[in-house]
């Protein structure tokens, strides 16, 4: 039996494009591929569970501030796609803690855990208590966004400052109108996951309809792990954070944040999760982030607004100068 179903999968391994199969996969917690800096863990117990963050660590390069810069990545991203980011605030003098959260990249992917953001938050913390790390800068990408906003919310004192770029949860989708999905859909969509779709997903929404070649790297990081031996855990895990990205919405509670803010937006990102799913009026209305960004900084009492007209969902990804200039811009600023 075996051997008559080998010729037919030879040919179907051979009718794909040469691309899908030089693509690199990696182990369910991101093995094989390299971050730019040593990877640490931070083990602690969870949910009844023991569970392990990672993140690097990385010492100021240039004459030290004393501060210390929390990265939190988005939902499509890892700690390692900070590296640029990482580079920057390290030689202003920061000390950089970028991380990797639960079910994401190189940290634990459990099979039974409740994903709340303000777990996550309380795992943060958890993490920057055993650093000594009383008080940082947040800097928030994305999911990481929406995330750094609960985070200043849930421990205000922790914040010296937030940075909040392109983050999902400016709106309340499913307020919007945009019907619910089950975990199990949700999972039915994840396990389709491949290179081209997060490409053409990224393509739309992020990127305004426009690819460079540099895109390219971060995706294949993220199909590697769906395409991995790990690809049906990491699957489980994205559909659950789906599931708290579109239930637990913070936009509600912009007027409790106290740092002192600032909003990165790049005006061209259509980013709306689930938008897909709700009627094309509701459709239309979504994701407009001009709009969105404008209204997210009067909403949060002492925020102030940076909008890249011509940027997309990740302009530290699009324009690198530029965003770092804005970023350390928007550090030396002084509080209040």
């Amino acid at each position: 039996m075996i051997r008559a179903l080998l010729p037919a999968a030879f040919a179907a391994l051979m009718s794909l494009p040469a691309a899908a199969q030089d693509r690199p996969t990696y182990g369910p917690r991101l093995e094989g591929y390299d971050y730019p800096h040593p990877v640490r863990v931070h083990a602690f117990d969870s949910q009844r569970q023991p569970l392990e963050m990672t993140y690097m660590d990385v010492a100021p390069t240039g004459p030290a501030n004393g501060r210390t810069a929390v990265l939190l990545h988005g939902k499509n991203f890892c700690a390692a796609t900070w590296a640029p980011t990482i580079a920057v605030l390290a030689e202003a003098g920061f000390r950089v803690v970028a991380v990797d959260q639960i079910g994401f990249c190189k940290a634990s992917k459990p099979t039974g855990y409740q994903f709340s953001l303000p777990q996550l938050a309380a795992n943060t913390k958890g993490l920057l208590d055993a650093l000594g790390v009383e008080k940082a800068v947040v800097i928030g990408h994305s999911m990481g966004g929406m995330l750094g906003a609960r985070f200043a919310i849930q421990h205000p004192e922790a914040v010296e400052r937030l940075v909040l770029v392109n983050p999902i949860g400016l709106e309340d989708w499913q307020a919007e109108g945009v019907p619910y999905a089950t975990l199990d859909a949700a999972f039915a969509g994840e396990r389709r996951t491949t290179f081209d779709s997060i490409k053409a997903y990224q393509r739309r929404f992020y990127y305004d309809g426009d690819w460079r070649p540099e895109y390219d790297a971060p995706v294949e990081m993220l199909a590697g792990l769906y395409a991995g031996p790990g690809g049906e855990i990491v699957a489980w895990n994205q559909a659950q954070t789906s599931d708290m990205i579109f239930t637990q919405p913070v936009v509600h509670e912009f007027d409790r944040i106290n740092a002192p803010t600032t909003l990165i937006i790049g005006g061209t990102d259509r980013t709306a999760p689930g938008a897909n799913r709700a009627p094309e009026a509701v459709q239309a209305r979504l994701g407009l982030y001009p709009q969105l960004g404008r209204r997210t900084a009067e909403a949060i009492p002492n925020a102030r607004l940076v909008l890249f007209d011509d940027l997309g969902h990740a302009p530290q990804t699009e324009d690198p100068d530029r965003f770092h200039q804005a970023l350390l811009e928007a550090l030396a600023e002084p509080e209040g």
